[in-house]
């Protein structure tokens, strides 16, 4: 599974929309979106 599978499930898992997960990690909600479609990675801090 890669790891744009595995943010989305958790997301879904912990009930929250695309954009209160942007919001807790203070990045857009774009971010996330590309995230879980695999057209960014998350750096590795």
């Amino acid at each position: 599974m890669d790891i744009g599978k595995n943010i989305a499930r958790l997301r879904h898992e912990l009930g929250y929309t695309q954009e209160a997960l942007a919001a807790r990690l203070h990045v857009s909600c774009a971010a996330v979106s590309k995230w879980e479609h695999g057209v960014s990675q998350t750096k590795g801090y």
